[in-house]
This record gives C-alpha cells, sequence and structure tokens, in this order.
C-alpha cells in the first residue's frame, strides 16, 4: 500500500489530521469562488476540489501537497465554457468538461513519457509574464461582481472595455459587502491567519452581514447548491470542434502542469523533500480525468492550500485525501447552507487571488532586471491579458530561446582563438611554441572549446575573414564536446575555403561523440586520412615538414 500511494506512511497521523482540516477550512471558499467565477457553478468548484484534491493525494508524486481548483485553471477554464457554450448552448457545457477529461488524458501521457523534467525548462520571466497576467484577468473579471453587477460572458477585453461604466455606476449592498471582504482579507493579521483563515472569515461575516441587515436588497447570492454524490457524465464529442478541443486540452494539461510542478518544488522547500514530477503529472492527470467525467472544475497543485497544509502538520497524502473527505462531508450535509453566500463577497476573495498570483516581487526589481528579460516578461502578461494564454507562453519562449542562444553564442564566440604566434594561447607547450615561432605566421593555429552550437557558426567563419597571411590552417577541437548540424556545415564551409584557396588543413583532436557527427554528415570526405590527427603537436610537426618541403 505505501508503496503504491508515494510518501505514505502512519508515523504523522495527527499532524496530517491538522493539515487535513486546516486544508479543507481554506479551500472552501475558493472552491466555491472558482466555481462562480467559471460560470459552471459553485458546486463545480467543490466538486473539482474534492476529486482533484483525493486522486492527487493518492497517485501524485508530492505526499505534502494539497491540489484543487486554482486560479490559473479557473482562468483557462472560464474561457474554456465561454468559447464552447456560446457556440453551442445545449452541449457546450458537456463539450468544455469533456476537454478537461482529455486534458487530464494528457497529463496522464506526459507523467509516462516522464516529460515532467522539461516544464523546469520554461524560462522564469516566461513564467513570472503568464502568472501576473492571470493574476490580472482575474482582477478584470472580479472588479464587476464586486460591485454588484455580471461579468460580461465575451471575453476578457470586453470586459475590460465595460469596467468603467460598471465601476461609476455600482450597487452599493454588493460593493459594502466586497469591500468589507476585501478588508478583511488584506488586513486580517498574519498571526491570526494561521489560527483562522482570511478568506473563511470573509466568507462567514459577509455572508451573516446579508443575512443581518441586507437580505432582500440588490446584492446576488449563490441560490440553491445541489448536494448529494455528483453525477457522472459521458464526454461529449463535436468532430467540427475536435481540433478546438485538443488545442483546449493542451493548453489545460500544460497549465495545470506547470502550476503542480511549481507547487511541489514550494512543498520540496518547506518539508526539505523531492518530489517525483512525473508521478505527479500522473496523480493531477488521474484526479482532473475523473474530475471531468462529474462535471468538477479542473484542478493543480494550490500553492496556498500546500503551505497551510504544511505548517499545519501535514506531511503525507492523508493530508490531501482528507481535506478532500471533508469538503465531500460538507457537499453531502451542508451545501444548502451556502446558499446565502453574495456574489461580492466571492469576487473580493478572488480579487485577493489574483494580487497575491501578481509577481510583485519581480516587478520591483524593473530598474535592475535585464532589458530583454523583463521585455519579456511585460509582453508574456500582455498578450496573457489581451490575446490568449497559449500565445503568451508560445511567444515567450521562443523569444527567451533567441535570447538565450544570442548569449551562449557570445560565450562561445569568446572562446575561439586564431593564433600565429606563440604566447597568444597559454595551453602551448614549449615545444608547440618554438615551432609557431619558427614558422612565423605560416601557420594559423584555429582553436575551438566547449560546445559549439548552431549560433556560433556563421561568428566562426566571420573570425577568420580578418587573417590572409598564411598557408596551413590547423584546425584545433581537442576541447570541443558538442557539435550540431549548422556547425558542421559551417566547419564543411571552412574545409572547402580552404582547399580552394590552395592551403592545407588539418583537423585536430576529436571527442569521439564529435567525430560521429561529422564522420556521418561525410564532413571528413575531402580531406586525406593524414590530415585528421589527434594531437596538436603531431599536426604542428606534419604543418612544419610540409612548409620545409616546399622551400
Amino acid at each position: 500500500m505505501t508503496q503504491l500511494i508515494h510518501g505514505l506512511h502512519f508515523k504523522n497521523i495527527r499532524g496530517d489530521i491538522y493539515g487535513g482540516v486546516t486544508a479543507a477550512v481554506v479551500a472552501l471558499p475558493l472552491a466555491l469562488a472558482f466555481g462562480v467565477a467559471s460560470g459552471a457553478g459553485a458546486i463545480a468548484g467543490l466538486y473539482g476540489a474534492i476529486i482533484v484534491g483525493f486522486f492527487a493525494a493518492l497517485f501524485g508524486g508530492t505526499p505534502s501537497q494539497v491540489s484543487g481548483p486554482t486560479g490559473p485553471m479557473t482562468v483557462v477554464m472560464t474561457a474554456i465554457i465561454i468559447d464552447y457554450v456560446g457556440k453551442y448552448p445545449d452541449t457546450g457545457l458537456a463539450i468544455a468538461f469533456t476537454v478537461v477529461v482529455l486534458g487530464g488524458l494528457i497529463q496522464i501521457l506526459m507523467g509516462v513519457l516522464k516529460l515532467g523534467r522539461y516544464i523546469n525548462f520554461v524560462p522564469f520571466p516566461v513564467l513570472s509574464g503568464f502568472m501576473s497576467g492571470i493574476g490580472v484577468i482575474i482582477i478584470i473579471l472580479q472588479l464587476a461582481p464586486l460591485v454588484g453587477h455580471e461579468t460580461t460572458k465575451e471575453g476578457i477585453l470586453a470586459a475590460f472595455q465595460n469596467l468603467p461604466g460598471l465601476l461609476s455606476s455600482p450597487i452599493l449592498d454588493a460593493t459594502i459587502l466586497g469591500v468589507i471582504t476585501l478588508v478583511i482579507v488584506w488586513f486580517w493579521p498574519p498571526r491570526l491567519n494561521k489560527l483562522f483563515p482570511s478568506q473563511l472569515l470573509a466568507l462567514i461575516v459577509g455572508t451573516a452581514i446579508y443575512l443581518l441587515f441586507l437580505k432582500g436588497g440588490d446584492a446576488k447570492i449563490l441560490g440553491d447548491i445541489p448536494t448529494g454524490i455528483p453525477a457522472f457524465h459521458m464526454p461529449t464529442f463535436n468532430m467540427d470542434l475536435f481540433a478546438d478541443m485538443i488545442k483546449s486540452a493542451l493548453v489545460l494539461a500544460t497549465l495545470g502542469a506547470i502550476d503542480s510542478l511549481l507547487t511541489s518544488l514550494v512543498a520540496d522547500n518547506k518539508t526539505r523533500s523531492h518530489h517525483d514530477s512525473d508521478r505527479e503529472l500522473i496523480g493531477q492527470g488521474i484526479g482532473n480525468t475523473i474530475a471531468g467525467l462529474f462535471w468538477g472544475l479542473p484542478g493543480a497543485g494550490a500553492t496556498m492550500r500546500t503551505v497551510v497544509n504544511i505548517r499545519a502538520g501535514g506531511q503525507t497524502p492523508i493530508s490531501g485525501a482528507l481535506h478532500s473527505l471533508l469538503l465531500l462531508a460538507i457537499v453531502l450535509g451542508a451545501a444548502s447552507l451556502a446558499q446565502y453566500i453574495p456574489h461580492a463577497v466571492l469576487a473580493g476573495i478572488l480579487i485577493k487571488v489574483g494580487v497575491d498570483i501578481i509577481d510583485w516581487d519581480y516587478l520591483k526589481r524593473i530598474g535592475r532586471a535585464p532589458r530583454m528579460d523583463l521585455l519579456i516578461m511585460l509582453a508574456v502578461m500582455l498578450i496573457t491579458v489581451f490575446v490568449d494564454l497559449i500565445t503568451a507562453v508560445g511567444v515567450g519562449v521562443v523569444a527567451a530561446s533567441l535570447i538565450l542562444v544570442q548569449r551562449l553564442t557570445n560565450l562561445q564566440l569568446e572562446q575561439v582563438n586564431l593564433i600565429t604566434e606563440p604566447g597568444e594561447e597559454a595551453p602551448l607547450s614549449e615545444e608547440e611554441a618554438e615551432i609557431m615561432k619558427e614558422l612565423k605566421g605560416q601557420v594559423l593555429l584555429f582553436h575551438l572549446s566547449g560546445p559549439i552550437s548552431f549560433g556560433a557558426a556563421k561568428g566562426m567563419t566571420r573570425e577568420l575573414s580578418g587573417i590572409e597571411e598564411y598557408k596551413i590552417m590547423l584546425l584545433d577541437m581537442s576541447d570541443v564536446h558538442m557539435i550540431d548540424t549548422t556547425s558542421c556545415k559551417a566547419i564543411e564551409d571552412i574545409i572547402h575555403d580552404q582547399l580552394a584557396t590552395d592551403r592545407e588543413i588539418y583537423l585536430i583532436g576529436f571527442d569521439d561523440d564529435v567525430y560521429d557527427v561529422l564522420d556521418r554528415m561525410d564532413v571528413l570526405r575531402p580531406l586525406d586520412k593524414s590530415h585528421v590527427v589527434w594531437s596538436r603537436i603531431e599536426a604542428l610537426r606534419a604543418a612544419k615538414l610540409k612548409l620545409q618541403a616546399e622551400k
């Protein structure tokens, strides 16, 4: 049993019970709020928290992690629901939750293919801009319900454009509740927050004020919430939309993987342990697949709930599973009590979530951060808000990759040495320096080191353009341990250029992998075997004999 469930043991049962209870207390208002914000209803948020939280705990790879609906996942799900319900009012919601099922299956596949390690390769400015953009989206979408209005179903751009008119005509009852909620979640002392979470306090206080003073007024409330076990729904496929469904599922899966594995790193730091990335993806995938079948919101590892769980003593999957069981008990026995919760209160809670998601730590360093990294972060944030999430990540990763290639190219070119006289390169032995001195500039030693990537290929040929007074080139690759196809082509061009100008060229010292690539690409074919040598001194001696024979 303990082998099937990663990190399971019963030595910390008291801490796990405290952690599970505390995490459930924090999760309840957030699950309700995320459900309402998504457009699927408060119960969908609770179902998502129960199902994803339970199965991710059992089958995941981060023992202390608590999973459920999160801000980023809810933003994506909101867009999916708006899109498909708008196109197909009768079946759109079923199609949207089928996308959740597909996203879960993709996450399972990602774990099986062991892709978890590659999530960590997403550059930090891209992640920072992406998460900050999601925080901004949450804030924009929740400002309208904070003052008593409904959020537009036409997307984030329309919601942003409608804000001035909505904010200028607030509904008084809702606005009072929203402001009280914001005051509580913002100013509740951190010391007391550990004992009684500010989100739950805001939920209780806001609802109590509504019932005591504002009931029957203009503030909108949740209304009837279903109770009981969620119903199973068969996936609904629309072949005309299948390509779009796969794209949406990929966005959900990728975002869920990033969100979960970042939280796993936080959990590792707090518990001084190491998570299993691929197992975590499988656990999250199982949770999201089952959640989609029961029309629960998709989820991921939730940072706030995980940290709360760990602080309360939770260390094993028992705490995450218990958190879900407690939420299930609430759905079975007390969901009807939530019908009086005002929308404005949930909006206030989510606005604080949105503000917390924004990467303020990075934004505070705007004046000191590298300019290109800052531009990438801001571009990804703006594209996330005003275009779409997948485009934002794609643009950010491509831009960051190009900048990285440029930086690596500059570093690689700094290691390219052109030597015609001794003393220009420290590694020359005494005999090598003597031969170079004797040959008086007739030999050009072209020394490469480190990995040679495609970015450095053109720079290699430019380095040669200004040197012409030599008869023999020694291309020293003894310190090169990696080469790609473009670099092979650059070396091939150098060989052909030397032979075309009646110069001799010797290639020196290959790493086995480098030699294999050059040989398979037929780069060495124009050279006589005697011109491919394994040491610099051997090449210098051959060049000396060649020049002496020409006299």
